[in-house]
């Protein structure tokens, strides 16, 4: 159970579940049940999708004005120093589990899509915002700045563990950016997904399929496993955003969560509605995978082709000395 050293194996967990749509409070006392849940289970890590608390704003791709739900879901966003933050890393110190968490961080009235990488004494080791919102999302969600490009966590028993929120598995430079760290363990959070059909209105890279590919071929370039994390949503939270008969997120789904391996394949038997994917990882698959084409080491030419970056936070007001 959990990490064995001597055959490099770390066991996870990743939710495929419904957070309580738009309620601050009810989604965390959800989040430290699955928590429990997962550690009993006897994994190491659990992680969560994008912006799992208060849930992912759906109305914004079929109405992106709404100036009720706005407010709510701003008043239902989640700090990171908060009360609410404290209990969830209380939650992963008492089950003994690292906890990878995808939330709307507010931040004053301002929201962004974050993500936190808690450890097993309740340590935030790392927290970051998406870089840039997706089309409809920057209806509510600001964009990032040096913190986007937060460091991969090399956590004890488990390994180098980072994460990407949806549509950042298309940028490219953020992605080398994070799998040259040597990244064995990537969490890929995602909002609810539809399945692609050929009547679709929108594009099949937004779709079940869709993202499920750009997962895959995160893993393909990185050589990690990658959680592909999903939400799950039922009339209820359709009811509650009033999405009903919306081209996306207008119908319920069970959910589209994975376990990927690091040459691309899915390890993981489908789950539908409020089930755990535990999973065990043999590390030594990815140093496998690593010998035959690594991206950032032997693999790559950085005498014709480098990348830079600036990691820094620009605050809104800066003090030249």
């Amino acid at each position: 159970m959990g990490s064995d050293a001597a055959t490099n194996t770390v066991r996870v967990a990743v939710t495929n579940h419904e957070p309580v749509w738009l309620d601050l409070q009810g989604t965390v006392q959800k989040t430290i049940t699955i928590i429990k849940e997962a550690a009993e289970a006897g994994a190491k890590l659990v992680a969560f999708p994008e912006c799992w608390i208060p849930g992912y704003p759906a109305w914004i791709w079929s109405r992106p004005v709404d100036f009720d739900l706005g407010v709510k879901y701003i008043q239902n966003s989640l700090k990171l120093d908060s009360d609410e933050m404290r209990s969830i890393c209380a939650a992963a110190a008492e089950n003994n589990i690292n906890v990878s968490l995808g939330f709307s961080e507010r931040d004053g009235d301002s929201v962004y899509i974050a993500q936190a990488l808690i450890d097993e004494t309740g340590k935030i080791q790392m927290a970051r915002r998406k870089m840039k919102p997706t089309h409809m999302e920057r209806t509510i969600f600001g964009d990032a700045s040096g913190t986007c490009l937060a460091k991969v966590v090399d956590l004890p028993e488990i390994g180098k563990v980072g994460g990407l929120s949806c549509w950042e598995h298309i940028q490219p430079l953020l992605k080398y950016y994070t799998f040259s760290q040597g990244e064995q363990i990537h969490v890929a959070a995602w909002p609810p997904l539809d399945h692609f059909v050929d009547c679709s209105p929108g594009f099949y890279s937004m779709s079940v399929e869709g993202c499920r590919n750009q997962a895959q071929s995160y893993a393909i370039e990185s050589q990690a496993f990658v959680l592909h994390c999903t939400c799950v949503i039922t009339e209820a939270g359709i009811e509650k955003m009033q999405t009903a008969g919306a081209p996306i997120m207008g119908n319920s789904n069970v959910g589209s969560s994975a376990v990927i391996g690091p040459d691309g394949r899915i390890l993981s038997a489908p789950k539908s509605n409020e089930q755990l994917i535990i999973a065990d990882l043999d590390l030594s698959l990815v140093t496998k995978a690593k010998t035959f084409a690594d991206a950032s080491g032997h693999y790559s030419r950085p005498d014709m082709l480098w990348l830079g970056c600036d990691d820094r936070l620009k605050s809104i007001v800066r003090v030249d000395n």
